[in-house]
């Protein structure tokens, strides 16, 4: 399968065009932004849990990325409610086993740089903001290896990202809040991915915006 494949093309997804399909493991279903590979691939997707349900145990060959959205899970190495960012490195593995409430995560397999094999976690709603790279933004720094960034933003209202985008690119997700770029507003559950040179403007609309981003990786 190739899903938004053409890392030099921005994609958008917005959360009025989810489509949800059910994963091999019961109780769980995807809503793929973009992916190369069938079962194992290199993958951004949204993954949905039913209550209780378990995952099989699994090695990650090529390292898996997560943020909590809703809910929670557990594994063989702690409990993780919504607002926690994961990173299991390449070679590592676990069994989740999800609450009472279920539990949706945005989810990032296979793209672990070489070398790139810290094994951490972290409660985002335990840590304080500080001051953001560019004007009318506040951050929170959540992993950085070579040139690649990942961050926790809040914008206020009218914020803008920085243009045109920088060397690898950029992706974000919105937690909360909204943006509006080119094509319009961009809810929260909004999904955007930008190459290098990428010059439409990306700015908070009048609610401003908390969202994950992603630079220098694509």
């Amino acid at each position: 399968m190739r899903l938004r494949a053409d890392f030099s093309r921005s994609e958008r997804v917005l959360p009025a065009s989810y489509n949800w399909v059910p994963s091999p493991a019961a109780g769980v279903e995807r809503m793929m932004l973009d992916r190369i590979g069938d079962e194992v691939a290199r993958a951004t997707s949204l993954v949905r849990f039913a209550p209780h349900s378990r995952f099989p145990a699994h090695e990650h060959g090529g390292g898996e990325e997560l943020l909590v959205l809703e809910g929670a899970f557990a594994d063989e190495y702690g409990q993780y409610e919504a607002g926690s960012y994961l990173r299991n490195p390449v070679g590592s593995s676990h069994a989740p086993a999800i609450g009472a409430q279920g539990a949706t995560l945005f989810v990032k397999l296979h793209q672990f740089q070489s070398g790139d094999d810290r094994h951490f976690s972290v409660q985002t709603r335990d840590h304080n903001w500080l001051e953001g790279p560019w004007p009318g933004t506040e951050q929170q720094c959540l992993h950085n290896f070579a040139h690649e960034r990942i961050m926790l933003l809040r914008l206020s209202p009218g914020a803008a990202l920085p243009r045109p985008v920088a060397r690898g690119g950029e992706e974000v997700f919105v937690l909360a809040g909204g943006l509006i770029d080119g094509s319009g507003p961009c809810p929260a559950g909004s999904w955007l991915r930008h190459p290098v040179g990428h010059a439409d403007s990306l700015q908070a609309d009048a609610d401003g915006a908390t969202l994950y981003l992603k630079t220098g990786h694509l």
